[in-house]
């Protein structure tokens, strides 16, 4: 059985491809279209994943979207007839509605020569997040939570995962939301971009939450874990919002009212500088998201007294909050999915469809995470489903690109043996150079992981300054995260456990956060991931090599893009390695290097 799952007409817009239970390939559709979090049909996603399974959409037997317009029509209906919304927003909510009926007709545009003889499945928006995480962790039974802006008219949504089933007990409705909380505080502060929740994330710890009761007047905690908007301070309920979802970067207008400024003073606009007050407004933003957060998981866990949690939903992007579940809360064990926001809701979608459709098999590696092995389930333990490159394709590249390379001060060499180019790479990076690092299959999801990612010396207190400087120019209070060998995480962390996703920020233990200042962030944290020889031999054997040399089992791990989204073929890095000053850039077996720079920068004693 063959199932192509979708996130289609909205923000990370992806698809991904099921045979028998296992997941073949996943992807999201800005890696091709080159447009951040691109909204819209996922026709070029599609195609590859097809590619990648060796089939044609005649294959398919069937289609699974993330979304169903049918879900919770009857409160809905009342929303509409209780509150008397704008006829704008119910015209713009119709429309919507009527662009997510037409998935047969997109299949048959996108592929006039294929035909889709399947069956098409619309999985309630949560359900699809539920499954995302649950269904293919490797918990027999766990708390199962979903928490987003909205999706099928809901927010959030919650229950028990057993063996292949969820059981969904709760919801939250529109119009209340913890991401549309996140989401209008974000805008306030001045960050505009569809996405930028996770900048207030990284300028939180430079705040106080004084703001604490004012965010406790806009967000209130009800029985049962369950919260609510005190909606006077907030638009999206009431008239039509500003939404783009098709075919371009996803664009949200204006979501919070004017008594937002009453309450915390005036909104900040993007150009205008960052203040401690911002700052304060970011901290408490996050503390009251965390307040919420914890209020509805704690309940969960007295009510079920289930040791194992699954995240899903944007919020689940929520790192910090994620990373004091084991600390702050009496479950175990976590697993958030790579792509825990919409694009994972493709793979949800598929998932959730192949267990209702009667499958039995999957398999995903199971070499790494502990859990229970639940039979018949896909456990998905590495991200590494996207395209690769073959040594034939950069070779050709190389060929095609040779004048800009010798003109840009370069010489290449090409090292068949990886035990070297490993080793040649952790000397490059010990000696405070920046290193592009493209092996392998691209990462399902928002983080770098080890394939597509620009790697620096964690142990440099001015390597942040050398990135922003070199390569990334982005605000300087955002973090950089630690790539760790996953045997030595309890050496150097207050906590140790599998994050292989880079979904949790832990404390780096006091004692070790001078050791590596360009990756503990200012109040001591990194957002870890955990790097498995068994998922990864590649950048496994690169970090033992860099330990071997440095005494320290960890690199700075960043994704490999200049403003745009993370690299997927070759020739992007190729491109954003020419026109940054990047250091190093190793494609595969290939490693290039600027001649005139490659003893700028002084090796750190």
């Amino acid at each position: 059985m063959i199932i192509l799952g979708l996130n289609a007409y909205h923000g990370d817009s992806s698809s991904c491809i099921v045979r028998d239970g296992t997941i073949l390939a996943a992807v999201e559709e800005e890696r091709f279209k080159r447009v951040k979090h691109w909204a819209g049909f996922p026709a070029q996603s599609i195609e590859y994943c097809l590619q990648a399974a060796g089939i044609t959409l005649d294959d398919v037997d069937h289609v699974a979207v993330n979304s169903d317009p049918r879900a919770h029509f009857l409160k809905k209906a009342y929303f509409t007839f209780a509150r008397r919304p704008d006829v704008a927003l119910i015209l713009d909510r119709l429309k919507n509605q009527a662009k997510r009926q037409s998935i047969e007709q997109e299949l048959a545009t996108a592929f006039p020569r294929q035909t889709f003889k399947g069956a098409v499945h619309r999985v309630e928006h949560h359900m699809a997040h539920l499954a995302s995480a649950f269904l293919v962790s490797p918990f027999a039974e766990a708390v199962a939570v979903s928490v987003d802006g909205f999706g099928d008219f809901s927010s959030a949504a919650w229950g028990v995962g057993r063996g292949t089933a969820i059981d969904i007990e709760g919801r939250v409705f529109f119009p209340h939301s913890l991401g549309v909380f996140y989401q209008a505080l974000t805008q306030f502060i001045g960050f505009p971009n569809y996405g930028d929740e996770y900048k207030v994330m990284g300028l939180a710890p430079y705040g106080q939450p004084i703001f604490v009761p004012q965010m406790r007047k806009i967000v209130r905690l009800l029985d049962g874990g369950k919260f609510e908007l005190d909606t006077q301070y907030f638009r999206h309920h009431r008239e039509k919002i500003d939404y783009a979802w098709s075919g371009g970067t996803p664009h949200v207008g204006t979501l919070f009212a004017d008594a937002l400024e009453d309450l915390l003073g005036p909104k900040r606009s993007p150009d205008a500088p960052l203040t401690q007050v911002h700052r304060d407004i970011a901290r408490s933003t996050q503390a009251m998201y965390e307040e919420a957060f914890f209020h509805l998981v704690n309940h969960l866990h007295d009510k079920h007294q289930l040791d194992s949690l699954t995240l899903a939903g944007g919020c689940a992007m929520n790192s910090v909050a994620n990373g004091k579940v084991l600390r702050q809360s009496p479950y175990k064990r976590l697993y958030v999915q790579s792509a825990a926001g919409d694009a994972g809701g493709a793979i949800g979608a598929a998932i959730h469809t192949w267990h209702q459709t009667g499958g039995k098999g999957g398999d995903r590696r199971p070499v790494a995470l502990q859990g229970d092995r639940v039979p018949g389930r896909t456990i998905m333990e590495d991200a590494y489903l996207g395209p690769e490159a073959t040594e034939v394709e950069i070779a050709a590249l190389m060929s095609a690109r040779e004048q800009d390379i010798r003109e840009a001060g370069c010489r290449v060499k090409n090292l068949k043996d990886f035990a070297a180019l490993s080793r040649r790479t952790a000397e490059a990076v010990a000696a405070g150079k920046v290193v592009g690092w493209f092996q392998g299959r691209m990462e399902w999801g928002p983080r770098a992981l080890g394939n597509r990612s620009i790697i620096g010396d964690p142990r440099r207190g001015d390597m942040k300054d050398i990135l922003n400087l070199k390569i990334k120019r982005r605000e300087s209070f955002r973090p950089f995260a630690p790539s760790v060998l996953s045997e030595h995480v309890g050496d150097w962390f207050e906590e140790s456990g599998d994050v292989p996703f880079m979904m949790q920020v832990y404390q780096i233990q006091q004692a070790r956060r001078a050791a590596v200042p360009a990756v503990a962030h200012v109040d001591g944290s990194g957002r870890l991931q955990s790097v498995y020889r068994q998922t990864n031999p590649r950048y496994w054997q690169l970090i033992e090599d860099f330990r071997q040399i440095t005494n320290v089992p960890m690199v700075l791990n960043t994704s490999f893009n200049e403003n745009e989204p993370v690299v997927c073929r070759p020739a992007e890095a190729l491109d954003c390695f020419l026109r940054t000053r990047m250091d190093v850039l190793v494609l595969g077996d290939t490693f290039i290097e600027r001649i005139e720079v490659a003893e700028a920068v002084p090796a750190r004693a």
